[in-house]
């Protein structure tokens, strides 16, 4: 190999701008499918969840937190057990409460 111009080890090809979009269409800066993926994953292993219908209501509950407010849930009114039909139908039927868990 030479140092001159046009030798094949010139032929590298450059790095992409960090803010070209992973995916076409996709805004410039957000993140791509396997990036989102990968922050999805981190932030699920952080967060504790309890769905269920509430003691004095029909609608269905679903408690959301970080695992460092698990110790918050056990001092909020108790849910009962709801099954997958009574979910699917509450959520049809707009009776679906998010709490966030502090």
């Amino acid at each position: 190999m030479t140092d001159l111009p046009g030798d094949p080890g010139d032929l590298a090809l450059p790095e992409p701008p960090q803010d070209t979009p992973a995916v076409p269409g996709e805004p410039t800066g957000a993140p791509g499918p396997l990036e989102l993926q990968r922050q999805l994953e981190a932030l699920g292993g952080q967060l504790v969840w309890r769905i269920g219908k509430d003691e004095l209501s029909d609608e269905v509950v679903v408690r959301l937190g970080y695992a460092s407010a698990t110790p918050r849930f056990a001092h909020l009114s108790r849910l009962r057990s709801a099954g997958d039909a009574e979910l699917q139908a509450a959520l049809a039927e707009h009776r679906v409460v998010i709490e966030w868990v502090d």
